[in-house]
Parts: C-alpha cells; sequence; structure tokens
C-alpha cells in the first residue's frame, strides 16, 4: 500500500469553542486545495481519504477531496491528536484493499509516525509542516516503509488550487 501522510492546512489560532473546532485560515484553505491539485495533476490520487475528526482536518480532508475530484473523507477517531505508530498502523491493516491510502493529521503524531516508519529515533528529526505532503511505500504487514516523497508547503505554490481543472483522458 502506498501510504500518503498530509498534515492540515493553517488554521486560526483560537477559538473560543476550544482546540476541536479550531478552523481553517484562507491560507489553510488554499494549502488543502493545492495538494489536491498537485496529485491530481500527478495522477496520483489516493483511493480513499481518511480524516481526524477535528474541524481543521475535516476541512483539509474535504478541499483535498473537491480539488482531487474524489469523492470525500472517511473520519476515524483513532487520527485524532495522539495517534501512535502502533494504532496507526493497526487501524490501517483495515484499508489494506486500498492502493493509495491518504491521512489527514496532526503535529507531532504524523512526524512521529514519519520517525518510526524510518526506523529513526523520536523526537525533533523530523517536522511535517502544516500543509506537507509525505508518501511512503508499506510492506504487506505495515512493520516497514520506504519513502518516496516530501512535499513541503512551499513546493506547491506553483498549484493554481482554484483553477479550472481539466483531466485529458
Amino acid at each position: 500500500m502506498e501510504l500518503l501522510l498530509l498534515r492540515h492546512g493553517q488554521a486560526e489560532d483560537f477559538n473560543p469553542s476550544g482546540d476541536a473546532a479550531r478552523t481553517l485560515t484562507e491560507k489553510g484553505r488554499k494549502q488543502s486545495r493545492r495538494v489536491g491539485r498537485l496529485l491530481l495533476d500527478l495522477d496520483q490520487r489516493p483511493d480513499i481519504v481518511l480524516t481526524s475528526p477535528r474541524v481543521r482536518c475535516q476541512q483539509t480532508a474535504e478541499l483535498f477531496a473537491e480539488a482531487a475530484r474524489m469523492p470525500g473523507p472517511v473520519v476515524q477517531s483513532w487520527l485524532d491528536c495522539g495517534m501512535t505508530r502502533d494504532l496507526a498502523i493497526s487501524e490501517l491493516r483495515a484499508f489494506n484493499d486500498f492502493n493509495r491510502v491518504l491521512l489527514v493529521g496532526h503535529e507531532p503524531d504524523l512526524s512521529s509516525l514519519v520517525e518510526s516508519l524510518l526506523g529513526v529515533g523520536c523526537g525533533a528529526s523530523v517536522e511535517v509542516k502544516k500543509g506537507a505532503l509525505v508518501g511512503f511505500w508499506m510492506t504487506a504487514s505495515g512493520g516497514s516503509a520506504v519513502l518516496r516523497f516530501v512535499v513541503p508547503p512551499k513546493m506547491m505554490r506553483r498549484c493554481k488550487p482554484d483553477a479550472d481543472i481539466s483531466v485529458s483522458d
């Protein structure tokens, strides 16, 4: 399985209703659409989008899916803040029938997952920026992975998130 990790786009710093209710800023909305547009243009769309239940992740996943011209995301409680590598690997087994799976989640959870999949010590060696995309090829058991790519949000600025999307056959 190809595993794609997308950190939610830039979100407001504070929401009076609490952290779970924080929404994306305009920049975060653009970041989310750019990733969808990039994977559409490269013909690398995931088969399914799984997202944390927090508002900023759901918005990221929905905007991504819209720009990538694919079905909306599926909310997964295990992707909420505090996800561990073992939990992620265990839960991903339910999606083994999919060739390419996108997870939309949080920090430091995604960085910890990346570090673990790369076999490096947990700590400050990896940081997945807001709006960044990381791709892995996972073994069938999910125990190990090969890093395929890391695309920071700055590299996606050339993707026009609101441009007319045309797909050639």
